[in-house]
């Protein structure tokens, strides 16, 4: 990262319309909330292809939207190859993204970008993975938007010294 340059952080679910595109929302109004959102540039992807194109689930909506987040945006899109080198940080939201990101990497430096989201909630203990609310009622959605803003949170706390330096 330059001085002229954003922050560059992916975050990556299966489908990107439920657990990354919270991510994303939330990890955005963090950098937003400091006056650090034209320094941070977020994006959120999907190891699929299945959703491509379609709004977020409308429980993530809900859930963001009963939370104060807009989520209204949000398109899904596949991982590409590209967000490799386009990318300062890859956020995984469970080991079987981190798995597959680490499996497509280009070089030991693109696999080295990957890292899983909970890893950084110090509540998380050993359960590092967020679990997927897809197959859930709309209250597993506020449950996982919970994990996503603690994890979140102390990503932003552990990179917001080096993104207002870069300023």
């Amino acid at each position: 990262m330059t001085a002229s340059a954003p922050f560059r952080v992916v975050f990556v679910c299966t489908g990107n319309i439920c657990r990354s595109p919270m991510a994303e929302i939330v990890f955005r109004w963090f950098a937003e909330s400091v006056g650090l959102g034209d320094r941070v540039a977020v994006k959120s992807a999907a190891t699929g292809d299945w959703h491509v194109g379609e709004r977020a689930d409308q429980r993530t909506l809900a859930s963001l939207s009963g939370h104060g987040y807009d989520g209204s945006g949000h398109r899904a899109r596949q991982f590409e190859l590209s967000d490799f080198a386009e990318s300062d940080l890859i956020v995984a939201l469970d080991r079987s993204h981190e798995r597959v990101l680490r499996e497509w990497a280009p070089t030991e430096s693109d696999a080295g970008k990957v890292v899983l989201l909970r890893t950084f909630d110090p509540d998380a203990r050993d359960e590092l993975d967020v679990p997927d609310p897809y197959y859930a009622g709309p209250e597993m959605f506020d449950e996982v938007l919970g994990m996503i803003e603690n994890a979140s949170r102390a990503l932003f706390r552990q990179l917001e010294p080096a993104i207002r330096s870069a300023v």
